[in-house]
């Protein structure tokens, strides 16, 4: 297992990755920080926890969105799942992964003394 530092909204966070992993996990670790940014940009969400929550919520469902669009190539393309919005669905919520997910965020998170 291999340590590597990453940046999320501003805070450093010393993340666990598999060797080999590393480019796969500072994509992640893009995509969630640039989902966190522009939910705490839109004004209307100020506590981490909440930012991470929420982003979490909209990755998992745009996850399962996609996955659900590959299983049914007729039922949406990408880009209409992507215009249909990130609101999470049951299907999202029951997935063992997003309890993973949330999981890791409440462990990360735990450690912020920022959370408010």
């Amino acid at each position: 297992m291999k340590h590597i530092d990453v940046q999320i909204m501003g805070q450093s966070y010393l993340l666990g990755c598999p060797e080999g992993g590393e480019s796969q996990l500072r994509d992640a670790v893009d995509r969630v920080d640039a989902a966190m940014t522009k939910i705490r940009e839109s004004g209307k969400v100020k506590a981490r926890d909440r930012i991470a929550v929420l982003a979490a919520l909209n990755l998992a469902f745009d996850l399962a969105q996609m996955q659900k669009a590959q299983a049914e190539p007729s039922a949406a393309s990408i880009g209409e799942v992507a215009a249909a919005g990130s609101a999470p669905s049951s299907e999202a919520a029951a997935d063992p992964r997003l309890s993973q997910l949330v999981q890791r965020l409440d462990q990360v998170l735990a450690g912020d003394g920022l959370l408010i």
